[in-house]
């Protein structure tokens, strides 16, 4: 299958300008091409990586990334998809961001692939040396505002309570400029990114036409949400961090299990590199046992080792079989703290572990409101330590009962948990 048919059989492509000449390119490779991502947080999320995944098709196809992080852009905010105003950065956190977000970047795309190796750009550099008269004569004079008024990012914002201000307003001019500057240093004329950029893409490719006399294309993909509409963004509330210090690879792999048989398809399509084929035997086998879940593990395994690794998804696995009963230990606090997230909690004394008794620890929990109920349930072997029955109502604990540092799993029954950290 040539690229632009793969592209369109994955539902990878939302809008085209051009299609009849991008689909002649696309299938040629050799076309420079950029997608932006601004700092507002120290990670990318899941809606960015199907962006980044997008990016890798294309370098596997022969064309050149371009991966632009927002230094100047992201000092500003783009109001594109929002219904207030963002909360501006100070630089210090800016700059945390940015190198982080550049050290991500390289996790996905290669910067050593030869004659279309990615090169990462920072648009802070050409808009830090462009004083504001500069700006207004050279590019703000190119723009009309009865069409900046009409796009739709400005347009919702305009009629919403929260208005607009002239910082995002000016949102879409900042980033036709990044395009016009990449057309000319480097020759780039695709550029790619979520439906909501719609605006701000056709901005730069007008931009570009009018300052360069070069004709750019852009290609928009259909924005990612979940089985009840909520886009896959940080700004949503339901973000699925990259980074394994905000969104533990265990809680990325439950985010991807759990996404509903309608949506998986197309999730398994847009995000992982399993060819179409295998994607449809596995929405076959799902529709047919739909118990097992085999698009929803598939579409889990493939992105969480994508971004995580082999090694983050064996600890997601892992942390899954805990779940269903398989010893809990060698793992972290901060593991504990991923997994049982949602479980109560409890802090106890340190001396426990010097033979204490484990009645004593169990009715200091929120699973017990007495002691005899503790001994009740101990004597019937429904009370596990990191799923390890307790054997009896003598029963004494030491270090060697902790899963991680400084904390033990506690379950009664099959599915009440709560943990114990000693301090």
């Amino acid at each position: 299958m040539k690229f632009f048919d793969e592209l369109k059989a994955r539902g990878v492509i939302d809008a085209l300008s051009h299609e009849e000449e991008l689909e002649k390119k696309f299938n040629e490779g050799g076309m420079s091409f950029y997608c932006g991502y601004d700092p507002t947080a120290k990670s990318l999320q899941l809606g960015n990586l199907f962006t980044i995944v997008t990016c890798m098709r294309f370098q596997k196809a022969g064309h050149k990334p371009y991966m632009l992080v927002g230094g100047a852009t992201g000092m500003i905010g783009d109001p594109s998809g929002k219904s207030e105003e963002r909360n501006l950065l100070d630089m210090d956190t800016l700059n945390e961001n940015i190198e982080a977000i550049k050290n991500q970047l390289a996790q996905f795309v290669s910067f050593e692939g030869g004659e279309n190796s990615a090169v990462l750009v920072n648009n802070a550099d050409w808009w830090s040396g462009l004083g504001f008269l500069e700006f207004l004569r050279t590019i703000g004079k190119r723009f009309r505002v009865n069409e900046m008024l009409n796009k739709d990012s400005v347009k919702s914002r305009i009629e919403s309570d929260a208005g607009i201000s002239l910082t995002e307003f000016s949102y879409q001019v900042l980033q036709a400029y990044d395009y016009v500057t990449l057309n000319k240093k480097h020759d780039v004329s695709l550029q790619i990114g979520g439906s909501d950029q719609w605006g701000n893409m056709t901005a730069g490719t007008d931009l570009t036409r009018k300052m360069n006399q070069n004709q750019v294309y852009c290609m928009t993909m259909p924005l990612v949400t979940d089985q009840n509409g909520n886009k896959f963004g940080k700004s949503a509330g339901n973000a699925v961090f990259l980074s394994a210090s905000m969104t533990s690879p265990y809680k990325m792999y439950q985010f991807l299990l759990n996404q509903d048989d309608a949506i998986v398809d197309a999730l398994l399509k847009y995000y992982t590199f399993l060819t179409l084929e295998e994607i449809a035997e596995l929405k076959s086998k799902t529709e047919a046992e739909p118990h097992l879940r085999l698009a929803q593990k598939a579409l889990a395994e493939n992105v969480t080792k994508l971004v995580h690794g082999q090694e983050g998804l064996d600890s997601a696995l892992r942390a899954t079989k805990f779940f269903f009963g398989e010893k809990i230990e060698n793992v972290s606090d901060a593991d504990v703290a991923s997994i049982f997230e949602d479980t109560p909690s409890v802090e106890l004394s340190s001396e426990l572990l010097n033979d204490g008794s484990v009645i004593e620890m169990l009715s200091e929990t929120p699973l017990f409101k007495s002691k005899k109920e503790v001994r009740r349930a101990v004597d019937q072997k429904g009370i596990y330590i990191n799923n390890i029955a307790i054997e009896g109502a003598d029963q004494t604990l030491s270090k060697s009962d902790l899963a991680s540092e400084t904390a033990l799993v506690l379950r009664k029954g099959k599915k009440n948990y709560c943990v114990v950290k000693f301090i």
